[in-house]
């Protein structure tokens, strides 16, 4: 049975454009672990947060995760903060073939205020708040930079088109599947 492909990274390196398109050169479907929170909510992941809680949304993406990692041969856009957790990273690990999508706070912004201004992004508001949001985009990062070296690849998507990201991935999958 093939492995999983599981992407992680922060918000707008992305995950879900890149996902999508990577499904669907391999043939294989597509799973957002976001929109599958969003899904069992009934409601975008910033009311999650403010109606209910972190600690609620943190159980939501442990189960979107397990339903996608339960699954064999699917492309998974796991969710920016989803490598906090042990046991999540653990899951992602065993489940396949882990692949960080990495950017500069800096492109990071620029993407969240492209998305902002278009509606595409439910993060958007929440991560360009404030008066320097690249600062606090980098902090969070700085953060999580230790927990996205699970990885197995790292495609450096900054000056990458969505088509050359995922030939990209394809490249490092084949030296993983080896």
């Amino acid at each position: 049975m093939e492995a999983n492909i599981i992407l992680i990274g922060f918000a707008a390196t992305g995950k879900t454009s890149v996902g999508r398109q990577l499904a669907e050169r391999l043939g294989r479907e597509f799973v957002d672990t976001d929109e599958r929170i969003e899904e069992m909510a009934g409601k975008p992941i910033p009311q999650i947060f403010a109606e209910d809680g972190r600690e609620v949304f943190e159980e939501l993406e442990c189960q979107a995760l397990e339903e996608a990692c339960a699954r064999r041969g699917v492309v998974i856009a796991a969710g920016g903060g989803a490598v906090m957790l042990d046991e999540n990273r653990d899951l992602m690990a065993e489940s396949g073939h882990v692949i960080c999508l990495e950017a500069k706070p800096r492109t990071i912004c620029e993407r969240l205020r492209r998305a902002q201004a278009e509606g595409t992004s439910s993060v958007a508001d929440v991560l360009l708040k404030g008066d320097d949001p690249a600062w606090r985009i980098a902090m969070f990062k700085e953060i999580r930079q230790p927990y996205y070296a699970i990885a197995d690849w790292t495609v450096h998507t900054d000056r990458l088109t969505i088509d050359q990201v995922v030939d990209e991935i394809v490249h490092g999958l084949k030296y993983l599947e080896d």
